[in-house]
């Protein structure tokens, strides 16, 4: 790490990727729950030497650093502390700042098949995850799922012990066949009988070793009834929705998900979701090579592609849902489970590596799936061909889910540029092409980091990130987080939130009590200030003893907040552009230590990852107000 990104990161406070431990007596027993949710989330530094007062974070160095190391790697090193050495030597560093030795440990994301890093040789109650707010402990469901992707075997092999052919709906099987034999009328398999063209595809299975022999997850999956899936997997859910209404109050214009109509398995969800998919695209008139109309265009053949991968992909054994949906200007796809492979290496293609590759076999033998990793270059050079934005595929860490979006929007659409004019001003035309590329892109998707838009420029990420800084310096954008999980967003503008396409079901749980689930009913945010109203004036002069002094007293700080809060619900966000400080520095070291303290209330209690939570002065802290109040007094 180097220095200037330490003094940065010692100045904000903790975030989601940086943890700054005293080490006074030596190493810190918490150190291995920090290394495990580093190690499971997405990598991370810690910081020894540095403690924390009411001032903030005070440099305090390490006594004896090398002595300290030693303790570090023998411990690292033994498998009864921690599961896997995640570390390599060239991951610690001493170094010095203030005349005081720092130890500063790089904890490197570990691969799938590394997970879970967990601690005490107990990985149901050893495992840690990281978010904005420390390290929590995992749930066993979380636990269980990546043990599920760290494993060689393919999950979608294992014989469901008490299921038969029984348990199969001929009507899909017979459709299958018949799809199958349209396209490959000569092929041998087609001349097998039920069980035996099971057994060629992976969906009936003799295991060699223990002689077990019966029906496998993915033909239960693939050809099953609805009842039978639900029997070996009572979180099922498949979700399909279109949400083409203007109308706010409509929650869809369309929906299929397991009601009990239709055999609920992945060939009947495919063939009525795909139609749904493509019936209003627009098909050009082209001829094949032999003269014959196409009945598709590329974009047909990548909506296809993304349906498939999100079937073929997703951790069917987990409580999160696989849900598409369908807007007039997007697609999502949102399924469980996280990235098997790199989003550098999803781009650039050519790997492929499937959950449940058994699955892919059958749906790849009606001609809808490749091996060769080859079927989300498909879907960018649909979308390039027509002009549009580059799909966006994001891992949601804290969910375990992955989400592919492919926005239907041109690269600036007069009603976007039109936007963000009203937002640049007069400077509009001064703006680079990667201020161009960066807004927009912020417009389009809501929230954005730097590695989304490295997707989009050819720009060294350094770059990227002083034009970021730039345009936040403007007032273009706001920032939220830090490092890695740094995000921006345009200013001023309601950012749309992904959860809230989660639906709720009684076949679907949360896989963490740090998850809470986001609903459409909510009601909005009474929180729309005009800057130039007189209200946020006065919110502004509340907070200018904050604001301008840089560094200030830990108490200030909360009797200014106690000020701002005592009227009104304010959320995190507006706390930080009041007070000039980073929504991750207020929210860790004053905000959550306020609400245990009972001088705040939240709006939502009990739903801190509610998308409009906000914090008001609990009613029996007058007295903190008016001290607060004194304390402006004095200073102006």
């Amino acid at each position: 790490m180097e220095l200037e990104k330490l003094l940065q990161y010692i100045d904000i406070g903790e975030d989601q990727e940086t943890e700054f431990k005293s080490a006074s007596g030596g190493l810190p027993n918490d150190i291995w729950e920090t290394v495990s949710a580093f190690a499971n989330t997405d990598g991370g530094y810690i910081v020894l030497g540095v403690s924390e007062n009411k001032s903030g974070l005070l440099i305090t160095g390490t006594n004896k650093p090398n002595v300290l190391l030693k303790n570090f790697w023998n411990n690292h090193n033994n498998s009864q502390k921690l599961s896997s050495p995640i570390c390599s030597n060239s991951d610690v560093q001493v170094l010095e700042v203030e005349a005081q030795n720092l130890v500063i440990i790089t904890v490197p994301k570990a691969t799938r098949t590394q997970r879970p890093v967990y601690i005490n040789n107990n990985p149901m109650t050893g495992t840690f995850k990281r978010n904005f707010e420390g390290d929590y402990r995992c749930t066993p469901e979380e636990v269980r799922q990546m043990l599920r992707d760290a494993a060689n075997q393919p999950q979608d092999i294992q014989i469901l012990e008490g299921f038969n052919l029984t348990d199969l709906d001929s009507e899909t099987l017979k459709a299958f066949r018949q799809r199958f034999s349209s396209r490959e009328p000569d092929h041998p398999w087609l001349g097998f009988d039920e069980k035996n063209l099971l057994i060629q595809l992976g969906g009936w299975r003799h295991d060699r070793t223990t002689g077990q022999e019966g029906l496998t997850v993915a033909g239960l999956l693939m050809f099953g009834r609805e009842r039978s899936i639900l029997d070996a997997f009572p979180h099922y859910q498949l979700d399909y929705q279109e949400r083409l209404s203007k109308n706010p109050e409509t929650r869809w214009t369309y929906r299929l998900t397991l009601d009990g109509k239709w055999e609920g398995n992945l060939f009947n969800f495919y063939y009525r979701v795909y139609s749904r998919l493509v019936n209003d695209i627009n098909v050009p008139f082209q001829l094949d090579s032999d003269a014959v109309r196409r009945g598709e265009t590329h974009v047909h053949e990548a909506l296809r592609e993304a349906l498939v991968n999100s079937l073929i992909h997703a951790d069917h054994l987990s409580t999160r849902p696989t849900m598409i949906t369908k807007f007039k200007n997007a697609f999502v796809f949102l399924n469980p489970g996280r990235l098997r492979i790199s989003l550098h290496q999803l781009y650039d293609g050519g790997i492929s590596d499937p959950r449940n590759p058994n699955l892919q076999k059958m749906f790849q033998m009606l001609g809808l799936s490749e091996k060769a990793g080859s079927g989300f270059g498909k879907i960018l050079r649909a979308w390039k061909e027509q002009q549009w934005f580059i799909p966006l595929v994001s891992e949601k860490l804290d969910l375990d889910m992955t989400s592919v979006t492919l926005p239907m929007v041109s690269l600036i659409p007069e009603n976007v540029e039109k936007e963000l004019k009203e937002i640049v001003g007069d400077n509009y035309s001064e703006l680079t092409e990667l201020d161009r590329v960066i807004l927009v892109l912020a417009h389009q998707f809501g929230e954005i980091c730097n590695s989304d838009i490295q997707v989009f420029s050819r720009e060294h990420p350094r770059d990227i990130g002083e034009c970021l800084k730039r345009l936040v310096n403007k007032g273009w954008l706001e920032r939220s987080g830090h490092g890695r999980g740094t995000h921006y967003a345009l200013i001023n503008r309601e950012l749309p939130d992904l959860l809230s396409l989660v639906p709720s079901s009684e076949h679907y749980k949360k896989s963490s009590e740090h998850y809470e689930e986001s609903s459409e009913h909510y009601e909005e945010s009474p929180e729309h200030y005009e800057e130039s109203s007189e209200h946020y004036k006065r919110l502004q002069a509340i907070a200018i003893p904050v604001r301008q002094t840089g560094r200030t007293s830990k108490e200030l700080v909360e009797q200014v907040i106690l000020e701002l809060c005592s009227e009104h619900y304010l959320q995190l966000r507006t706390l930080a552009q009041l007070l000039g400080r980073e929504p991750d520095s207020i929210r860790n070291h004053y905000i959550n230590p306020m609400i245990e303290r009972g001088l705040l209330e939240t709006r939502y209690p009990g739903q801190p990852s509610h998308p409009q939570q906000a914090y008001k002065t609990t009613f029996q802290q007058d007295g903190e107000v008016s001290k607060a109040k004194e304390i402006d007094s004095s200073i102006n």
